[in-house]
């Protein structure tokens, strides 16, 4: 029987038959693992709430043909418990876990998605910044280390030094007025220089952003983030209505 430990956090789920449930587990050398937690859904069920979403674990699982299946786990950190207390906290948790589902479902490993979610989802519960801010700074993060990082000053197509005013999900970020495209974005400087706080850890200068530009720069990372996922992230319906 072949079998594997590892430290991983839960990021989504869902019911199989009538008491057992498929569990996603982000992990920090498995990369995204899909397994069975059998039983879980019965009051006695040994694993209880240590497989709900956002709990850091420590888990063991045996492999199987199609899903492994859970054999025990042991709770690290019960995020869970932090991120129910307050709605926005919860939007932005939910989006951060689909969010980092989808880029990391084609990738064998991603021990930086894992430790980057890890960092957001910690910082999340402890109310370090405003949720909607952290989750901004997640995304532009997550998508770097995807390899996605927009270009925020220079020219994303001809690298033409900026700063430039328009900005482009399909090209790749800030763009200069020769390559802009009809119907590109016009964000205020504020809301790109916003961007660029968040993206490199300035939380001084993002804090202090006015909010109708971090309000715009919210919008521009959304839009961004669905382009290179080619696909629409349900969490951020939840989100906007935070």
């Amino acid at each position: 029987m072949k079998q594997y430990r590892d430290e991983g956090i839960v990021v989504g789920g869902h019911k199989l038959g009538e008491a057992d449930r498929i569990v996603l587990i982000l992990t920090r050398n498995h990369g995204l693992v899909r397994a069975v937690a059998k039983g879980i859904r019965r009051t006695k069920s040994r694993f209880g709430s240590r497989l709900e979403p956002f709990m850091l674990v420590d888990v063991q699982c045996h492999v199987g043909r199609s899903l492994d299946v859970v054999t025990q786990v042991e709770l690290i950190e019960p995020f869970a418990r932090a991120i129910g207390a307050d709605y926005s906290t919860y939007s932005a948790a939910n989006v951060m876990a689909e969010t980092c589902t989808r880029l990391t479902e084609a990738e064998p490993r991603s021990r930086a998605q894992y430790l980057l979610l890890v960092s957001a989802i910690r910082s999340l519960c402890r109310g370090e910044h405003p949720p909607r801010l952290a989750l901004d700074a997640y995304l532009l993060r997550a998508m770097a280390v995807a390899g996605w990082a927009p270009s925020l000053w220079n020219c994303a197509q001809c690298g033409e030094p900026g700063p430039h005013r328009a900005f482009s999900p399909a090209l790749g970020g800030a763009v200069c007025s020769a390559c802009r495209q009809h119907g590109t974005a016009l964000p205020t400087t504020e809301t790109v220089l916003h961007l660029a706080a968040l993206l490199s850890g300035d939380w001084v200068r993002a804090e202090a952003t006015a909010p109708h530009h971090a309000a715009e720069a919210s919008r521009l990372v959304t839009l961004y983030v669905q382009w290179h996922l080619e696909r629409h992230v349900k969490s951020f319906t939840v989100l906007e209505n935070a």
